[in-house]
């Protein structure tokens, strides 16, 4: 299976932060954005990844990422010229897929929870069709909207509903299976001119494929779109790591955990810097080493 990271778009909401750089390049507490959903990708076990981005910081995302050698992993990009929605990310990425099953993940979306890892694998191992997640929330008016019957089926889908039919939104984290680039090329572009992934959604649904794993409100699902939901994400991940002492989304540590990479090979990429963030990989890959012996 390979990953998609959507992180194209003009980030309107955040204007003027966004104007020098992409939202998915603005820090969340002590690291980019994008290394969120990076992580998120790496705990499911995907090391071949396409980041999609627009043209202006094309350049900026290989700075940051590299092509992912570094980690142990296969990391390209591509070009979204046009911003014609989400489910538009399989049309620029059939290439990349080559025929393959895949997971898109949005690049302003964190998720966090106990065991995530092992909840993302088990999605991509019985992934049938396409599997997405929900989440309960507040104002799913704001989202697309998954309606559920007794036995947490998904009945029906909504995108942004000034009525909706349940309080679960559908988080920006999407598996599928190898038919998605022919589906996402036979969409009609709704009323804002764009593809949208929830009419995606709506054929594995159709087809009887579409499987939902709701996350409980013992996960955390951030949506950092907005100046607000940035400043709150930082101040979880602040908190979360004072009170853990672990870093949120440290991909050096994955990588290594997940066996990508040798913890030396991770060590000389960081001997250059010295600063809390690497010096926290450090000790980590310390304390890997001395559990292996």
């Amino acid at each position: 299976m390979k990953g998609i990271i959507l992180a194209g778009g003009a980030g309107t909401r955040l204007y003027p932060s966004s104007l020098s750089i992409s939202k998915i390049l603005l820090p969340i507490y002590d690291k980019p954005m994008i290394y969120y959903p990076l992580a998120t990708l790496m705990m499911a076990d995907i090391k071949d990844i396409l980041v999609i981005t627009n043209e202006a910081d094309y350049e900026n995302f290989k700075r940051v990422l590299g092509d992912g050698k570094r980690l142990g992993m296969n990391i390209q990009y591509k070009i979204q010229y046009v911003q014609r929605g989400i489910a538009d990310a399989f049309i620029i990425a059939e290439d990349f897929i080559n025929g393959d099953d895949v997971v898109l993940i949005l690049g302003d979306n964190i998720f966090y929870g106990k065991n995530l890892s092992q909840v993302l694998k088990n999605a991509k191992k019985s992934n049938r069709g396409a599997t997405v997640f929900g989440y309960p929330v507040d104002d799913p008016e704001r989202f697309g909207v998954a309606e559920i019957d007794d036995n947490n089926r998904v009945i029906s889908l909504e995108e942004k509903p000034a009525h909706p039919k349940s309080n679960y939104a559908v988080t920006g984290l999407y598996f599928y299976d190898n038919r998605v680039c022919d589906f996402a090329k036979n969409l009609t572009p709704s009323a804002r001119g764009e593809l949208e992934i929830t009419d995606l959604n709506k054929i594995y649904l159709a087809k009887g494929l579409l499987d939902m794993q709701i996350l409980d409100k013992s996960y955390v699902w951030l949506d950092t779109g907005t100046h607000e939901s940035m400043l709150e994400a930082s101040k979880f991940v602040h908190e979360i790591e004072q009170k853990t002492g672990k870093k949120l989304a440290c991909v050096e540590e994955i990588a290594c955990k997940e066996g990508f990479i040798d913890d030396s090979e991770i060590l000389k990429s960081i001997e250059k810097y010295n600063n809390d963030y690497c010096n926290y990989v450090r000790k980590a890959l310390e304390k890997q080493i001395c559990s292996r012996i």
